[in-house]
C-alpha cells in the first residue's frame, strides 16, 4: 500500500455521507411539512397495545 491510498478517507466513503446527510435533511423537511413530526404519536398507540407497556 502507498501512503496515499492508506491515508484519509475513501471517496466513496465521503460520497455515502453525504447523501445520507442530504436523506436525512430531505426527510425530516417532508415530515415537516406534513406536520409529522411529533415522535410520540407512534409510541403511544403501542402503550395500549402492548402488555406490560403501561409504564411508558
Amino acid at each position: 500500500m502507498s501512503k496515499k491510498e492508506s491515508k484519509g478517507y475513501s471517496i466513496w466513503l465521503i460520497i455515502g455521507v453525504i447523501v445520507l446527510i442530504v436523506l436525512l435533511l430531505v426527510w425530516l423537511t417532508v415530515a415537516d411539512i406534513f406536520g409529522d413530526t411529533d415522535v410520540a404519536a407512534f409510541v403511544s398507540p403501542l402503550a395500549n397495545i402492548l402488555p406490560g407497556a403501561g409504564a411508558l
